[in-house]
């Protein structure tokens, strides 16, 4: 089992850095694909950037690629979004995600434990 608590939302304006962050609190936190993904009212949850268990493969949806860079510390049991160049199409809750199995995916069904979100605002 593995709990997640995102941190790091806020406001920015556009052409700014957030840096989002993930604590997890269990024990098998290495063996886990972790993902962040992100949420506007009235919209399905959208994948954004996907990292193995190891930390070996990134995967990017085309709206993060360049701009964000997902990485994690298994040691730590840490999770990170580090985005640049923000838009305020960004605005959105950002919710990091932990699925069983390196296997990537971006789907909203293959997570089964995720964290209850940060708020991202970015003005124009």
């Amino acid at each position: 089992q593995v709990q997640l608590v995102e941190s790091g939302g806020g406001s920015v304006q556009a052409g700014g850095s957030l840096t989002l962050s993930c604590a997890s609190f269990g024990n098998t936190f290495g063996n886990y694909g972790l993902a962040w993904f992100r949420q506007v009212p009235g919209k399905a949850r959208e994948g954004v950037a996907f990292i193995s268990p190891g930390g070996g493969f990134t995967y990017y949806a085309g709206s993060a690629k360049g701009r964000f860079i997902i990485s994690r510390d298994n040691a730590k049991k840490a999770l990170s979004l580090q985005m640049n160049s923000l838009k305020p199409e960004d605005t959105a809750m950002y919710y990091c995600a932990a699925k069983s199995g390196g296997d990537y995916s971006l789907r909203e069904r293959d997570f089964g434990h995720w964290g209850q979100g940060t708020q991202v605002t970015v003005s124009s």
